[in-house]
This record gives C-alpha cells, structure tokens and sequence, in this order.
C-alpha cells in the first residue's frame, strides 16, 4: 500500500473496500441521473422501489445533490493540497496521486492522510 516511506512522497491506497462500495455507489448515483431507463427497478428489490420512489417524487433534490456531492469531493480534493503541505507531504507526484485520490473517494483518502504521522526530525 505505502509507495514510498519517504515523508515527501507518502502515499498510501485506500482499501478496495472504499474503493468498490464509493465507485459502485457514485455509479448507481449517475445512472439515476443522466439513464433512469436503463435502471432495472423491479429486479433490484427495495433498492429499486426506493429509487424509482425518489426519481418519481424528488428528481429536482437528487439532480442537485448530485452535483452538490462532486461539490464536496471537489472541496476535499483542494482541502488535500493543505492536508499534504502540513504533513510535510512536499513531492508534486505524491501529492497529485492525494488531490486525485480525494477527488474520486472523498473522506476515505482524507481519513487515511490524517491519520498519517510523519517522523520527526532529528536535530
């Protein structure tokens, strides 16, 4: 996971855990929103009667959440350079890979860039 131990350039993977359950989910999201047709209600159980629920009744609020989640991902992707430059993280490549990561997974990347301790100095 740690592709390199070097304070500069840390970066570390989220779990495929976060990755699979943030991808599928901003999928179904988007297929909501831009190919309701394409969406097989019946077959998916109370997920497809809450869903065809919300896009009968709540289309305007699903529109605008939508983007308003891209939003904050955007938001937490800029937060991350900030993030980066306090932990000491300088390598344009690492911090790249941590702007582009919080881009597409949100509070997963910044949960593991918090939690990240760089080692001190010696003087």
């Amino acid at each position: 996971m740690l592709v390199d131990k070097v304070s500069g350039a840390y970066f570390r993977r989220i779990s495929l855990f976060w990755i699979a359950c943030i991808t599928l989910s901003f999928g179904y999201y988007t297929l909501l929103m831009f190919w309701p047709q394409s969406i097989p209600y019946q077959s998916l159980g109370p997920l497809g009667i809450f869903s065809k629920y919300l896009m009968d009744n709540y289309y305007t609020h699903l529109y605008f959440g939508y983007w308003l989640a891209w939003g904050l991902h955007l938001a937490e992707a800029l937060y991350s350079i900030k993030v980066c430059s306090d932990k000491g993280i300088t390598n344009v490549n690492a911090q790249f890979k941590w702007v582009f990561q919080t881009f597409l997974f949100g509070i997963a990347s910044l949960w593991c860039l918090w939690s990240y301790e760089p080692q001190k100095k010696d003087k």
